[in-house]
């Protein structure tokens, strides 16, 4: 079945209320609406990654993925410093497999925090319960911390085809991050195109790019939507300010992916067999309830 490895549920405020210094004021974004868009290019499997303007409260992560039983895994953040193991025990209860960093999304009023303090306890974390450290950050920032990153003792998976806008897959940095994804315990999500240039609303990734992540990485790299299209950071304006989704349809980002993949056979790989294998598919499910 086809996994869409990299969504985001919005839910209604007045159950689950948002950080105070998220970066924008939301829209609702159910996972009913998810499926159905999804159900419309016979993707059945979910990977629920928790969005910054929840902080740490992964609550609506843990209700959405036992709505969806066994086609649900999840990604979620936590505050190292408050959670207990019974916190992370019950979050692999209900599905999650990895624990998000975040050095992209600017909080409101704050800065981001250090490379060092935001990934080395989310990845002893990870590292004890079996799961992954997936990263957001630009490609400079990732080509910086490239030593600790290969030296990690645990499987990381790199958000949006590396944020790889300004860079080169063949000199310097770009490079340098592409040895990375060549490592057997790192993977790379080949999602929202438009974050790493080619138009606010692009639907096809860099042919270059998608090239080399696949020659690096043929059996790590997942294909995820980023549904429903969060804005740009550009739009951000604090809390209280609203900012729009991308106008983008669903069909229309699965389509502009598979229209670049060079093979059918290589975009079953990305949206079947290998989030099968690193998320556990095919192992026991999680019901409703549980």
């Amino acid at each position: 079945m086809r996994c869409d490895a990299h969504v985001h549920i919005v839910g209604p405020t007045d159950q689950y209320p948002l950080a105070p210094n998220r970066p924008y004021l939301p829209a609702p974004a159910p996972l009913s609406a998810l499926r159905e868009n999804a159900a419309r290019r016979g993707i059945g499997r979910f990977v629920l990654v928790q969005p910054s303007f929840y902080g740490a409260d992964n609550r609506l992560l843990m209700h959405s993925l036992l709505e969806l039983g066994g086609a649900g895994r999840g990604v979620a953040a936590i505050d190292p410093d408050t959670c207990d193991l019974e916190t992370l025990n019950d979050l692999a209860r209900c599905g999650v497999r990895g624990l998000r960093v975040n050095l992209y999304t600017h909080p409101h009023g704050s800065g981001l925090p250090a490379f060092e303090e935001a990934f080395q306890p989310c990845a002893d974390a990870a590292r004890g319960m079996g799961w992954h450290v997936e990263m957001i950050a630009p490609m400079a920032v990732l080509a910086r911390h490239l030593d600790a990153l290969a030296r990690a003792s645990v499987d990381i998976v790199i958000d949006h085809y590396a944020l790889h806008e300004g860079f080169d897959p063949a000199r310097g940095e770009g490079r340098a991050v592409l040895s990375l994804v060549g490592q057997k315990n790192v993977w790379v999500k080949l999602s929202a195109p438009y974050r790493s240039g080619g138009g606010d609303l692009a639907t096809r990734p860099d042919r270059l790019w998608l090239e080399a992540l696949l020659d690096a990485a043929p059996d790590r790299c997942l294909w995820g939507s980023d549904w429903p299209f969060t804005p740009d950071g550009a739009h951000h304006a604090g809390p209280a300010a609203a900012a729009a989704y991308r106008a983008l349809r669903y069909e229309d980002v699965y389509d502009g992916f598979a229209a670049s993949m060079p093979s059918g056979e290589g975009l079953r790989r990305v949206t079947e067999d290998n989030p099968a294998r690193l998320y556990g598919f095919d192992g026991p499910a999680v019901s409703q309830g549980a």
